[in-house]
């Protein structure tokens, strides 16, 4: 598990190409070709999944990374979702929004990849 959390965390050129290579593999455009307040679908590994208390209920947020950039995934009302953890592929689409800064999507739907 130790060596998964630190492929994750140390994006190399190397590791950059294969996620670039996947995601075009899976049909999609990299995250960062995409305008903000589009509909997208995008690839990529989950880097980090975190439950995030919010005024009147929890969401459940992950950062989905596809070696060109990364999107914050923002699922409101929920504390978990069977399959999404770290290190976990899959494929979301839905509408890109900025908050504080950050590339956000919300409530996006998704398939998990297998690996």
């Amino acid at each position: 598990m130790a060596r998964m959390r630190e492929r994750l965390t140390s994006g190399s050129a190397q590791e950059d190409d294969e996620l670039r290579e996947d995601a075009h593999t899976a049909g999609c455009e990299l995250i960062s070709a995409h305008p903000l307040r589009g509909v997208v679908t995008v690839h990529g590994t989950l880097r980090a999944v975190t439950l995030q208390p919010r005024t009147g209920s929890c969401t459940l947020e992950a950062e989905l990374y596809d070696g060109s950039g990364s999107v914050r995934l923002v699922w409101l009302g929920r504390r978990r979702i069977a399959g999404i953890e770290p290190g976990r592929r899959l494929t979301v689409r839905g509408r890109l929004g900025e908050r504080e800064g950050e590339t956000v999507m919300y409530n996006p739907r998704y398939t998990l990849t297998n690996e």
